[in-house]
């Protein structure tokens, strides 16, 4: 059994080498394979950040969506002469006359 097994073992390292060229062999008959990517740049809608003291002029107000229903987001009333606006989805507190943001709420 172990002459067997010395045998087998012994042929298993004088075939290798062979095995081994021919598998090299046939990667250099294959043609090489050609891998194209494709880049797609996605143009990120750039949208402005909103800070408190900013004055909102009258091209930005026409974007604006007037919320009447303040409780239904879970706003505060306005105070006389304020109004809450959604600008995209952010919930902003501006003068009615001046512009002027006086409140923020992050998208909600």
């Amino acid at each position: 059994m172990k002459k067997i097994f010395a045998a087998l073992l012994s042929a298993s390292f004088l075939l290798s080498p062979m095995v081994v060229s021919q598998a090299s062999a046939d990667d250099h008959r294959r043609p090489p394979v050609v891998v194209q990517k494709r880049v797609i740049v996605e143009k990120k809608i750039v949208r402005p950040h909103w800070k408190k003291g900013y004055r909102v002029n009258a091209s930005e107000r026409r974007r604006f969506h007037d919320v009447n229903d303040y409780r239904r987001y879970r706003l505060a009333p306005p105070p006389r002469g304020y109004r809450w606006v959604r600008a995209d989805n952010d919930y902003l507190l501006i003068g009615i006359t001046s512009g002027v943001i006086s409140s923020i709420i992050a998208g909600r």
